[in-house]
């Protein structure tokens, strides 16, 4: 714990910033996720508002802002879903060893 008043007055400062920041990332990761899965123009643009506003507030770095943006508008071009990743691809049934 802080003995100096300032550093005390910092870790309530922090405390509060870290709440608020956890907020507005929580937020922009959940419209973010449902734009990728169901992108309408109405989720993706409040999606890509949130990541403007995480962009602002130094959460996210502005280059990957301008990322996440672009992978969303090209979502709503295409109207398709995104790419699947490894996790997302079916399994594929094994082949049964034969033994002679």
């Amino acid at each position: 714990m802080p003995v100096i008043k300032s550093a005390k007055k910092k870790l309530r400062k922090d405390k509060k910033r870290t709440v608020q920041n956890k907020k507005v990332r929580t937020l922009f990761t959940n419209l973010v996720k449902k734009a990728k899965k169901n992108p309408s123009e109405k989720t993706v643009q409040e999606a890509i508002k949130t990541t403007d506003k995480a962009a602002k507030k130094h959460i996210i770095h502005k280059n990957k802002a301008s990322r996440i943006k672009s992978a969303l508008s090209k979502l709503l071009s295409l109207g398709k879903k995104p790419h699947r990743t490894t996790k997302d691809k079916p399994q594929k049934p094994k082949k049964a060893n034969k033994k002679e």
